[in-house]
């Protein structure tokens, strides 16, 4: 099954036959799902959506849509089967197909990689020759529709001109001045387009053009809008007076056509947007690691020490949003603690030291890895004491807790170090270690049950981001808080099991655009089966849910839902031993359930011997963001099964 909305709303079978789709209102309903990007979208809104004065049969009327869409999209499903694609989810619908089947989702997911890889530039050209024409465009006269047009339109010319920026950055721009040229007669506002059309005349040897470009947009700009030029079209007309033209294979700075900016000041901006989350902190990796990379070219030990080093941007979660960015800031840290020597600058040494310990995150990392972080994180703690530099010590505690992960259980070894951060931030004024420091005690009194004080730490932790401009941590407080609603759903007159999912769900669709992805990608799912866990449910088997990294720990409780036993064994033979990171108590704890249920009494043995020291701690709350209950529970099955017989 294939959808296309970027132009007509179509669908096309497996076959690549087409989908009779029906009436407008047929094709309305199934592009509004498509909207909704996988989530429920409740009766209510749909009527409402489609109907600027619903008649009084609205509902009735969409459930007949409904119905017939089903029937189209799954023209062989037997009658009494539920249906898989578009099913019925509490009071609403959704659609549930993979997301490279619906070529608005991929799009989107190829501008985001694009963002954070230039060289997935080619997939982003592929999809935006896609585009047939305005998104939905034969939904007309419905204001959600409207704004999706408007939302999708301003990427897609984003994504038109990030794929040119990406190719003039690499010399690969044959045909771009024909296609730039088109595209500023079509949108002459947008001032990002006219710096990269004069580029691209300019590399193709037409100085002149380029700059009767840059006059036009000027001309443009003052006489229709009254604003003169920003400062990067007329440094880009200064570099093109003076004959300088960007070598292939620089990367310019994200901040506007032809800024060049060194390591330095390139860093300082990558700090300082890495705590502003979506777009900003991917730009932020990015940058952080091309400015690492130009300070190593110079051959100064010293000035790669301070540029790998003034990135001390606090860390919270033991996965990598981009683990192979993470092991080239590292191999280049270690490269320069090796130039500097056994009698390098104790600060510099120290500052690269704490920059492994933080980098090399505990899920991501092998075992070797693993054990020279640790040890990097212990030597980056005891130079910074040694030095009395408070926010050097800071920085090397956040390493320290990044590495505090080597078995479950050690909780309560997490909020000392917190307390420390926390600590040392309020007597130096460190606000943003304050804000870690505040994140780490939340995350430890949540794997303590304590949500009195996880709670108050959440608070501290937003007052503190209202003044720091930290717009992340609202978004990790309002996983804490559904975490905190799904644990009261299990207590007399607390909120009902569909009201925590819902509290999921909101915290799900926060996540979803704040550049975190190593923390998103399987926390909602993993965040429904703890749901589930804790009222007795089954295991959700939907098979457009992504696990993630954590699916081989999911995967024989989902076969176990499925009455699937025998290759629910199978799957449990193959789960590995769970990482060392936040959600290593969860993953034992999925491990001794499935152990327990299968009578797999050597793996229910190996789950006892891991959660013992965690018995007075809660499975996955170690995170801050949800919770499968209490490990004791999990314990208890596997200890009871490891005895059996």
């Amino acid at each position: 099954m294939r959808i296309d909305v970027l132009g007509a709303v179509r669908a096309f079978h497996d076959d690549g036959s087409p989908v009779g789709l029906g009436g407008p209102r047929h094709r309305e309903v199934l592009a509004r799902l498509v909207a909704a990007e996988g989530r429920m979208v409740t009766t209510d809104t749909l009527v409402d959506d489609l109907w600027t004065d619903p008649p009084a049969r609205a509902v009735g009327a969409l459930r007949t849509f409904v119905a017939a869409l089903r029937r189209a999209l799954e023209p062989d499903r037997p009658p009494r089967d539920p249906p898989c694609v578009l099913v019925t989810e509490g009071p609403g619908y959704a659609l549930r197909l993979p997301r490279e089947d619906v070529d608005v989702h991929r799009f989107q997911d190829t501008l985001a990689r694009a963002r954070r890889h230039p060289d997935a530039v080619t997939g982003l050209g592929t999809e935006l020759a896609a585009w047939r024409g305005p998104a939905y465009a034969d939904v007309t006269g419905s204001e959600w529709a409207r704004r999706e047009r408007a939302r999708l339109e301003e990427l897609r010319l984003e994504g038109v001109e990030l794929r040119a920026r990406v190719l003039l950055d690499s010399g690969e721009d044959a045909g771009l001045v024909a296609e730039l040229g088109a595209h500023v007669a079509e949108h002459p506002w947008r001032e990002p387009a006219w710096g990269l059309l004069a580029r691209a005349l300019h590399r193709a040897g037409r100085q002149a053009d380029a700059l009767a470009t840059l006059r036009r947009a000027r001309a443009m700009l003052v006489d229709r809008l009254g604003l003169d030029p920003g400062a990067g079209l007329q440094r880009l007309e200064t570099d093109i007076l003076n004959g300088y033209v960007p070598a292939a294979g620089a990367r310019t700075a994200w901040t506007g056509p032809g800024v060049r900016l060194g390591p330095r000041t390139t860093v300082d901006l990558a700090r300082t947007l890495a705590l502003a989350g979506g777009d900003a902190l991917v730009h932020s990796r990015r940058d952080r690691l091309a400015a690492v990379r130009a300070a190593e070219r110079t051959g100064d030990p010293a000035l790669t020490a301070r540029i790998i080093g003034a990135y001390d941007v606090p860390a919270l979660w033991s996965r990598a949003d981009d683990p192979e960015q993470c092991r080239a800031v590292v191999a280049t840290a270690e490269r320069t603690l090796t130039a500097l020597g056994p009698d390098g600058p104790a600060d510099l040494v120290a500052r690269l030291l704490a920059t492994v310990a933080v980098e090399t995150r505990s899920a991501d990392a092998s075992a070797t890895e693993l054990t020279r972080a640790e040890q990097a994180a212990r030597q980056a703690e005891a130079l910074a004491r040694d030095l009395g530099d408070p926010a050097l010590l800071a920085f090397a505690l956040d390493g320290v807790f990044l590495q505090s992960f080597a078995r479950p259980g050690l909780a309560t070894v997490r909020d000392g170090i917190g307390a420390e951060i926390l600590g040392l931030a309020a007597r130096h004024e460190l606000p943003h270690f304050a804000v870690l420091g505040r994140l780490i005690r939340l995350q430890s009194a949540s794997a303590l049950g304590d949500l009195d004080a996880a709670a108050s730490h959440a608070e501290a932790a937003e007052q503190l981001a209202a003044t720091t401009e930290a717009p992340l941590v609202p978004v990790l407080t309002g996983w804490f808080r559904a975490r905190a609603t799904a644990a009261r759903s299990t207590q007399q007159g607390g909120p009902t099991a569909a009201t925590a999912a819902a509290h999921y769900r909101a915290a799900e669709d926060a996540l979803r655009t704040a550049g975190m992805p190593g923390l998103h990608r399987g926390l909602f799912p993993l965040a429904l089966l703890g749901l589930r866990l804790l009222h007795d449910r089954p295991t959700p088997t939907d098979p457009h849910l992504d696990w993630g990294p954590y699916r081989p720990w999911a995967r024989p409780l989902v076969l176990l839902a499925q009455d699937r036993t025998e290759d629910a064994r199978a799957a449990l033979a193959a789960v590995p031993e769970p990482p060392p990171d936040h959600m290593q108590e969860a993953l034992w704890s999925l491990t001794a359930r499935a152990a327990a249920h299968l009578g797999e009494r050597a793996t229910a043995a190996r789950a006892v011997a891991a959660l013992r020291d965690a018995r007075g701690e809660h499975a996955g709350a170690a995170s801050g963001l949800l919770t499968l209950g209490p490990v004791a529970r999990y314990l208890a099955e596997a200890e009871a099964c490891a005895g059996a017989g």
